[in-house]
């Protein structure tokens, strides 16, 4: 009985931690590869690679798991959530806390394979990540709770590696906060006029009609703090080009935005996975030229 009636909802399991949409993985993972590459000066030990990337899956889809969890009541109130599995009905609330744990308990035992400092880091991931969800209700600052669990990825990066989390990390840490912040009030201008409908809290409520200049000054800030995280690592040409890719790309987005209208605001949010993917890319040729030219 229970192993047909996993068999019936998995399809459903799938949908509530977005497996079919990976983006929301990619926009965790980027950070993850920019810090694990940053703290091993290069290619990170390989196993730390796979705990990490692993990682990366497991606690995106618990945040999703318990996002959907938190807004059960409202979903279905919202034209781009109204099908999600929680809102119809197709997955419980048990089962849905019950999946959040098991997801948790598999990322938990994935960490336990890297050192003590980390192991205790990871707690606050879990807190943060469970934390955000509930946090619409209360303050229009959640875009920055989940910035932070976000960027949780790059002290426990160093962490891995270096077995501590040295200054320069943090300011790295506060970058990803930012970029989050940004890309996230792209992703809540989507759903700005329902959310308004049912009391949901977000930056993008927030700025109102000041979203534009504001998510622009934040992208500054974004590039500034990585120009100095350059400087800090001792960073050449391949990583400031891929910032230069980077800004090239928030100018874009900010087209993208400018009638506030649904999909293209999506189409920003969504298009920050290649922000990550640039700036990865400078980072990792950078570190394989100094490999070369030793």
């Amino acid at each position: 009985m229970f192993a047909m009636n996993l068999r019936q909802q998995f399809p459903h399991y799938l949908a509530l931690i977005r497996f079919d949409r990976p983006v929301g993985t990619y926009l965790l993972l980027w950070p993850c590869l920019w810090a694990l590459w940053f703290a091993a000066e290069g290619v990170p030990p390989l196993d730390t690679l796979v705990i990490f990337v692993l990682g990366t899956f497991l606690m995106r889809s618990a945040g999703c798991v318990i996002n959907d969890y938190a807004d059960r009541n409202f979903d279905g109130h919202v034209k781009r959530t109204e099908n999600r599995p929680m809102a119809t009905g197709k997955v419980s609330e048990k089962e849905a806390l019950g999946l959040f744990v098991v997801i948790c308990m598999a990322a938990f035992i994935a960490v336990c394979f890297t050192n003590q400092l980390t192991i205790l880091l990871a707690f606050g991931a879990v807190l943060l990540a469970s934390l955000y969800p509930f946090m619409k209700r209360h303050t229009h600052f959640p875009q920055v709770v989940l910035g932070a669990a976000f960027a949780w990825a790059v002290p426990m990066s160093f962490a891995a590696v270096q077995n501590t989390v040295p200054q320069d990390a943090w300011l790295l840490y506060i970058g990803v906060v930012v970029w989050t912040v940004v890309y996230d009030t792209f992703y809540a201008m989507v759903d700005r006029d329902d959310d308004l409908k049912v009391g949901i809290k977000s930056t993008a409520v927030l700025f109102g009609n000041h979203d534009r200049l504001i998510t622009a000054l934040l992208q500054v800030v974004v590039i500034m703090i990585l120009v100095a995280v350059g400087y800090r690592f001792a960073m050449s040409y391949p990583y400031y080009l891929g910032l230069l890719l980077a800004s090239l790309l928030f100018v874009y987005q900010q087209q993208l935005i400018k009638n506030r209208e649904r999909d293209p605001c999506f189409t920003a949010f969504i298009n920050n996975h290649r922000v990550g993917m640039v700036i990865f890319i400078g980072i990792a040729i950078d570190y394989a030229l100094r490999g070369i030219n030793v």
